[in-house]
């Protein structure tokens, strides 16, 4: 008995509360969560995103599951493609050339009144 009034003299009230190790571990799963995120956009390619820049991300160009992402302002806007061809009536906007490089380039035509 005299041991145990010993050892009760060194007690904190923080040596008491079982849940002190539960916060150091939400802690750790916190910053595990961040660091995970953190690689995921890095991994993707996508750090455009984070800065303030606009930006115009197109994926699987070319493809029928194509998608263009766009930034614009801080508004993020996800464009995906239909898989079918166009049909019905339109009109000419511009035109696209190729380069020797394989760049290509769109030129608007001017607005018809």
């Amino acid at each position: 008995m005299n041991n145990s009034r010993r050892y009760d003299r060194f007690l904190t009230e923080e040596d008491c509360d079982p849940l002190t190790g539960l916060i150091n571990l939400f802690d750790a799963a916190m910053v595990f969560a961040v660091a995970l995120m953190v690689a995921f956009v890095i991994h993707s390619r996508m750090t455009e995103f984070l800065t303030a820049k606009d930006v115009t991300y197109v994926k699987n160009a070319g493809k029928p599951d194509m998608e263009i992402i766009v930034k614009k302002e801080n508004k993020v806007t996800r464009y995906k493609s239909e898989k079918t061809s166009g049909s019905g009536r339109g009109q000419r906007v511009g035109i696209a050339y190729r380069l020797e490089n394989g760049e290509i380039i769109y030129v608007p035509e001017p607005a018809q009144p």
